[in-house]
């Protein structure tokens, strides 16, 4: 035994161990976020049920789809309004069940809790439907009918067919909507914008000759007049289309027999979950979860997709990526190639490794203090004083949340720099160096080559770090709702001032500031779960650049 021990195989055994249980809980911790998100998407079925005692005129018949079920003491019960028997004793145990029974707008309250022992046998009608709208959450019901303009155009046999082939109609003029409201009326808008800080700037100028400006005044007011113009065309196809949109109902009914309408245009999917087949249940999940990560938020965050995180968390990364690794690079280069050795030197690493374990949310106070006080509202002063008071670069935006996270993630960059260009052999250097190379030429075309695998580990270690981060991007840039994404087909194309939403920002708006936790819960699982998975994206493309690199640089010196 005492041979084992000093051999050294109990160390090597619970390193396994201690690496083995550490990827248990990664994989446990994934498997239990996929498990809870994805299941989302998975078209439940609608169930419907009695509760009450209808001998007593107290039933009433509830439909909606089951989210869980828990268990529950009996002083509980009670103290929750549950109608206890009295035989049953303070230890006895009672099952409540959690329905998703939609409906906002006709009951005011789509989830509630139901005791097992109130409930009749549940029943799945095959006709029961499920609508995913744009307000007011889901609606179940029958349908009944379909109308047009107040008219009666299909009920009975074809009914299902003409209410699918309207709400992809309806959903065919929502997009086209959407492209003239954001794209074309944004576009006349920006330029209106644009002229009106002219004009405001030329009469603030001083030095400008009175001809001069009545001929400038006169070129603005003749450009309004055409944009006014083509403004109320486009104002005109929006009421023609709004119109079109909110031109069909579905009357259904819900339980307790009450006729409702809903219109069609606020109807985003109609499903039947319950006469679905296998496979087409498994093709209502596939466009679940692409309609959720290519969609947009709705319903303050509870419902719809998040595409706008997504985009904003890439950009974001990628932006940081640019501004990191040439300021980490040469900075490392700079203190292990250049810089005398001595205390200065040995203080500014010690300032260097502190600077990585400072909180985040320290950098986020800085980025606001510098970037966006100090440096944005100088930028304003000089570029944009026609605009002001309203800021264009003073202003939390994606530029300082960019920034921040570069400042906060350099010391990674620059420690994982060092250390690469620190293992390179001093061997290769006076052999360039012996070759007649410059201490430049040698620096550049052998040593930092050979470095490159460890300035690209220090980029994977950054992006997985930044991706991740929500403190100080709630101070510089990074908000709940950002319609606009940063990126269009308006010069400049990349606006850097403007906000931008972000995953991890997302989840914690979801998680703890909904007002619908019960419908934001799903959707926090299946947030992280994409966050991960971009994380992952992210890291393994970084990856695969470094072995790459490390290939070809091991080839060529061989």
């Amino acid at each position: 035994m005492k041979l084992w021990w000093k051999s050294g195989a109990p160390w090597v055994w619970l390193n396994a161990g201690a690496v083995a249980v550490s990827i248990i809980m990664v994989v446990g911790l994934i498997g239990l976020i996929a498990v809870r998100g994805l299941s989302h998407f998975y078209p439940s079925e609608i169930i419907e049920f009695q509760v009450g005692d209808p001998e007593l005129g107290l039933g009433r018949m509830v439909m909606g789809e089951h989210v869980r079920s828990e268990t529950i003491p009996v002083p509980v019960a009670r103290d929750a309004g549950i109608a206890v028997p009295p035989e049953l004793d303070s230890d006895d145990l009672i099952t409540r069940h959690l329905i998703k029974q939609g409906n906002r707008d006709v009951t005011g309250n789509d989830f509630a809790w139901y005791a097992e022992l109130q409930m009749s046998e549940w029943q799945a009608p095959p006709d029961a439907m499920r609508l995913e709208r744009r307000e007011w959450g889901d609606f179940y019901g029958y349908p009944i009918r379909v109308l047009e303009n107040g008219e009666v155009i299909a009920e009975g046999e074809g009914l299902w067919e003409a209410l699918q082939s309207r709400v992809e109609r309806a959903n065919t003029l929502f997009r086209e909507l959407r492209r003239i409201e954001r794209n074309d009326v944004g576009v006349i808008s920006s330029e209106m914008e644009e002229l009106r800080l002219r004009e405001r700037a030329l009469q603030r100028d001083p030095g400008i000759e009175p001809e001069v400006l009545q001929a400038e005044l006169g070129q603005i007011q003749e450009r309004q007049s055409v944009l006014q113009a083509e403004f109320q065309t486009l104002r005109g196809e929006i009421d023609i289309l709004r119109r079109e949109l909110y031109r069909d109902t579905l009357v259904a009914t819900v339980t307790g027999g009450q006729e409702v309408q809903v219109r069609i245009g606020d109807i985003v999917r109609a499903v039947q979950p319950n006469s679905l087949s296998l496979s087409a249940k498994v093709v209502e999940y596939v466009q679940q979860f692409w309609a959720f990560v290519s969609g947009e938020p709705r319903e303050a965050n509870t419902a719809g997709g998040i595409f706008p995180a997504i985009f904003g968390t890439v950009i974001m990364v990628l932006l940081m990526s640019m501004i990191v690794s040439p300021f980490g690079v040469l900075a490392a280069i700079y203190l292990r190639e250049y810089a005398k050795q001595g205390p200065l030197l040995r203080l500014i690493r010690i300032s260097v490794y502190n600077l990585a374990g400072v909180p985040s949310i320290v950098y986020g106070v800085f980025g606001l203090g510098f970037f966006i006080y100090t440096l944005g509202g100088s930028i304003d002063q000089l570029f944009y004083s026609e605009r002001l008071p309203s800021p264009t670069f003073g202003s939390p935006a994606l530029i300082w949340a960019s920034l921040t996270l570069a400042l906060l993630t350099l010391p990674v960059v620059i420690v994982s720099t060092e250390e690469g260009l620190a293992r390179i052999p001093a061997s290769v250097r006076h052999g360039s160096l012996a070759l007649g190379a410059t201490k430049s030429e040698t620096l550049w075309k052998v040593v930092v080559p050979l470095a490159t695998p460890a300035m690209m580990t220090g980029m994977i270690l950054a992006i997985a770090r930044a991706a991740g981060e929500v403190a100080p991007l709630m101070l510089v840039g990074v908000v709940k709702l950002a319609p606009t994404l940063p990126v269009d087909s308006s010069f400049p194309f990349i606006h850097l001032e403007r906000q931008i939403m972000h995953l991890g920002f997302h989840i914690y708006d979801v998680g703890f500031q909904s007002p619908n936790v019960e419908a934001a819960r799903p959707l926090v699982y299946a947030t992280a779960l994409v966050l991960v998975l971009l994380i992952v994206v992210l890291n393994l493309t970084a990856i695969s650049i470094r072995n790459r690199l490390r290939e070809r640089y091991r080839a060529a010196s061989d």
